[in-house]
């Protein structure tokens, strides 16, 4: 089932069609920013893959295409090329690869309030002297200075705000500070040219509509010899399954020496979603889903944000309201987090505002 590759979401025979592909979404699935919902062709595809699993027909090999394509989808999204980047299974653990290499002593800025998984790999580091400053998200590009690393995520997962990139990639470049951008709640809905930071990462379970278990580190080619290869493994050789056994150390030359051994049923997923992800026109994408964000902040009195995730400061009346209507939602920093997707419709915000203007 197929739909025009642009437009807004609409239902025919109980599936949602958007932006080219299906979904089997209910009305009111507001939750991406926990929980991105699948196009049918990506359930169609790990299903498939879980029954060739339960049949015995696959070689660990076989999933080496899978790998390979969703890492190039994934750099086009992002604004790389594909050996710039490298394979991984969860945000914090990439992350992580850039926080153990930082040098010893490191100054590390980060956004007050940020998503722990981009924070606490470095706040971990305080046995080697790594002193990590907060700062609020606004005051980010004017704070670089003096800070050799700054971590923080392109847009925020407790409200949607977004960091002036424009200005945070003029002060690093003009303090020589490091940059690793988080992209994981953007990956999906922003159109991304993050090639000039140093280090981006995400997870792709949210806005990328893969299965949990898969996540990338792009690495600008200059700053790659700085990353210690804290995991190295099998997988991360210059070729894999000539690297299984023995010494000496044989790494890829690539950013590829960074990978884990693949979540296979993850990459299989990843594949399908960001293959999909990677044709659209992301500013479509933008467009349509901050359309519906900004539509439901006027049906409700409130200044639009330009972003895809709405926080709103709802009493406990309002949130069981919302539930009982069937709106799926997050509960973030003490306030009801909704997103907007590309399959999300007008539907979706007439659901919010009845219940909570009933």
């Amino acid at each position: 089932m197929r739909a025009d590759r642009g437009g807004a979401a609409h239902t025919l025979g109980g599936m949602r069609l958007a932006f080219g592909a299906s979904f089997d979404v209910p009305a009111g699935y507001l939750n991406t920013p926990s929980i991105g919902i699948p196009p049918t062709l990506t359930t169609d595809a790990v299903r498939e893959s879980v029954q060739r699993w339960g049949a015995g027909a696959d070689h660990p090999a076989d999933f080496d295409e899978h790998v390979r394509r969703a890492r190039a989808a994934f750099a086009k999204l992002v604004g790389f090329d594909a050996d710039d980047v490298a394979a991984g299974a969860s945000g914090s653990q990439v992350a992580g690869i850039v926080a153990a290499s930082v040098p010893d002593g490191s100054r590390v800025l980060v956004a007050r309030g940020e998503f722990t998984s981009l924070t606490f790999p470095f706040a971990a580091q305080a046995h080697r002297g790594v002193k990590v400053t907060e700062a609020d998200l606004a005051d980010i590009p004017s704070e670089v200075d003096g800070h050799d690393v700054v971590a923080v995520s392109v847009v925020q997962s407790a409200n949607g705000a977004e960091v002036d990139l424009a200005a945070l990639r003029e002060a690093a470049a003009a303090a020589g500070t490091r940059v690793l951008l988080d992209a994981t709640q953007a990956v999906g809905w922003m159109p991304l040219d993050l090639g000039w930071a140093d280090w981006v990462v995400a997870a792709a379970y949210k806005w990328m509509l893969c299965p949990r278990g898969a996540a990338w580190l792009a690495v600008r080619p200059d700053a790659l010899d700085e990353l210690v290869v804290h995991s190295a493994n099998w997988y991360g050789g210059e070729d894999p399954w000539q690297s299984i056994y023995g010494l000496p150390l044989r790494l890829a030359r690539s950013a590829r020496r960074l990978d884990i051994s693949p979540v296979w049923l993850a990459q299989v997923g990843a594949t399908a979603s960001l293959e999909y992800l990677s044709t659209l026109d992301m500013a479509e994408v933008r467009a349509h889903s901050v359309r519906l964000t900004d539509a439901l902040l006027a049906e409700l009195d409130l200044p639009g944000t330009g972003s895809a995730i709405v926080s709103l400061e709802l009493d406990d009346e309002q949130g069981r309201r919302l539930a009982e209507a069937g709106v799926r939602s997050g509960s973030r920093a003490g306030r009801t987090r909704l997103g907007f997707h590309l399959y999300n419709s007008e539907e979706d915000v007439e659901l919010v505002v009845r219940a909570l203007k009933h």
